[in-house]
């Protein structure tokens, strides 16, 4: 029985919705147990733990499982089991890649896994794996055309991306463990990557402009990056990084020792050894596809292996909006109201100049209004920078990190009105003046429509907005004319004064 069985493949109905479920991974470096809540569209990670069992170590050069590997891999899946047993965790899936794959002894682990743990490893082909790893990064970021390349101890897996699909798959034995980096001189070790991306070639060339990097040691690169050109948010999924950029990290991590790697932010000390390695590998992926960007992924294999039992968490609605919706779901006392919100507001800004563009503007506004009452809980001198916060650093996918830093931006408005933050916040560093200023004009929007409503979409409802040739016009039904207190009408002008527009009442109100 595979993970697909274990997790209800096929039904007709999803089953894993408002569910806790588990996806142990036995990789050939680690051996790692996330459990996730699966809320509509949204995976969150809400418990991870790893042990670096090095199951692969050694297996290129014997062809069999590493014996302490082997020892430290039952302990971690001992406890795994006993964890997943105590939380209430019953949906849980297990699999295996490149190491116990192509060991000889492999089978030998799967079964004596299963016998001293009751867990059903599910070993994965190359194939498999790349279009599991795929599926994740596909469910993290939406929509993506190019290739995703899933870098673990014994292998690399090269998938293309089209849309929301997943199309051809390759495996090749480049990982770390599989090629023994150590034994060779840089630039056979070059030729020998070279001459294995060859055999993708047309994969690497034909799925588009974008490589999604994904795995361990190429996060590992992704912080080195980071502290290299002081980056000022520390945040690797959908981290982007140009040609260039990758170019001049790796010569610094090949200039660089294993200790001195080991002292950088982000990079794991077990990650150092095998850190230039990774390096140069992602360079020359980039130069074989001709790749004009990197684009990194918090998602991968584990995250693969949930949705692929349920293809809807990666076809239907969108990263961005659906982990909105999640975050608002726990935090608002009334979530419908930033949904109706974000259509509410919609009119106002007919024919505003755009921050980025008029459909990603329109996406981030519906994002912002799901996010609207984030704060309801928090401390009221400190919503501002908490929502901030939160929204900045949130495991919601669909979002470039100029995006998510504009999206953060406008929750920090919507509960500090004008307020400038400091020139040392993130966004002043990853945002223009204009996408700061559109920043202050969403969240002014947001406060005005929770201040006239009192945060309901009943009452929201009965006010219209609608663009005039150089102002803003509200109406209201005759019973709830009322509502338009000082106190709302203050934040209307407020809202306007950024929008450029003059505040207008309706007629029959303002002749009373």
């Amino acid at each position: 029985m595979g993970v697909r069985d274990i997790f209800g493949f096929g039904s007709a109905e999803p089953q894993l919705k408002g569910r806790d479920v588990a996806v142990i991974d036995v990789g050939s470096n680690s051996v790692r147990m996330v459990q996730y809540r699966v809320e509509g569209r949204m995976l969150w990670p809400v418990f991870n733990e790893k042990t670096m069992a090095g199951l692969g170590g050694g297996a290129a050069e014997t062809g069999r499982l590493n014996p302490e590997g082997v020892e430290a891999a039952l302990r971690t899946l001992k406890r795994f089991t006993q964890l997943l047993d105590a939380k209430g965790v019953t949906t849980r899936g297990a699999v295996a890649t490149a190491a116990v794959r192509e060991c000889v002894d492999g089978p030998d682990f799967v079964q004596r896994v299963r016998d001293e743990t009751g867990l059903v490893i599910d070993v994965l082909s190359g194939e498999e794996e790349g279009r599991y790893s795929a599926l994740g990064v596909l469910a993290g970021v939406g929509d993506a055309w190019g290739v995703t390349g899933d870098l673990g101890g014994s292998s690399l897996e090269l998938t293309g991306l089209e849309g929301r699909n997943t199309l051809s798959a390759v495996s090749l034995p480049l990982g770390p463990l599989a090629v023994n980096a150590a034994s060779h001189k840089a630039a056979d070790l070059r030729d020998h990557v070279d001459e294995q991306l060859a055999k993708a070639s047309k994969l690497l060339k034909d799925e588009g402009d974008t490589f999604y990097a994904v795995g361990g040691a190429w996060r590992s690169f992704a912080n080195l990056s980071m502290t290299l050109r002081n980056y000022p948010l520390r945040l690797l999924h959908e981290y982007e990084m140009t040609p260039e950029q990758v170019r001049k990290a790796v010569d610094f991590a090949m200039s660089q020792s294993e200790s001195s790697l080991a002292s950088v932010p982000g990079v794991a000390a077990k990650r150092a050894a095998s850190l230039p390695y990774a390096a140069m590998l992602l360079d020359r992926v980039i130069k074989a596809g001709e790749f004009s960007r990197v684009v990194f992924s918090a998602n991968g294999l584990r995250e693969g292996v949930v949705c692929v039992s349920d293809l809807s968490l990666v076809q239907e609605g969108d990263p961005l909006l659906s982990g909105a919706e999640a975050m608002a779901h726990s935090a608002s006392p009334e979530p419908a109201f930033g949904l109706a919100l974000a259509d509410w507001l919609e009119p106002a800004f007919k024919g505003a100049p755009a921050a980025f563009s008029d459909i990603r503007d329109q996406r981030l506004r519906a994002a912002a209004a799901r996010l609207c009452d984030i704060g309801a809980r928090l401390h009221p001198d400190h919503r501002g920078d908490l929502a901030f916060t939160q929204v900045l650093y949130a495991p919601i996918g669909g979002l470039s990190h100029d995006e998510r830093a504009f999206l953060a931006l406008c929750l920090h408005h919507r509960y500090e009105g004008k307020t400038v933050r400091t020139d040392e916040c993130v966004s002043s560093h990853l945002l223009t003046e204009e996408q700061r200023a559109a920043a202050v004009r969403v969240g002014l929007g947001l406060r005005f429509g929770a201040a006239l409503s009192g945060r309901t979409a009943k009452l929201l409802k009965s006010f219209n907005l609608s663009r005039r040739e150089d102002g803003l016009l509200i109406t209201a039904r005759p019973e709830t004319e009322d509502l338009i207190v000082e106190r709302a009408w203050k934040r209307f002008e407020q809202f306007c004064s950024a929008m450029g527009l003059k505040p207008i009442m309706s007629d029959r109100r303002a002749s009373r």
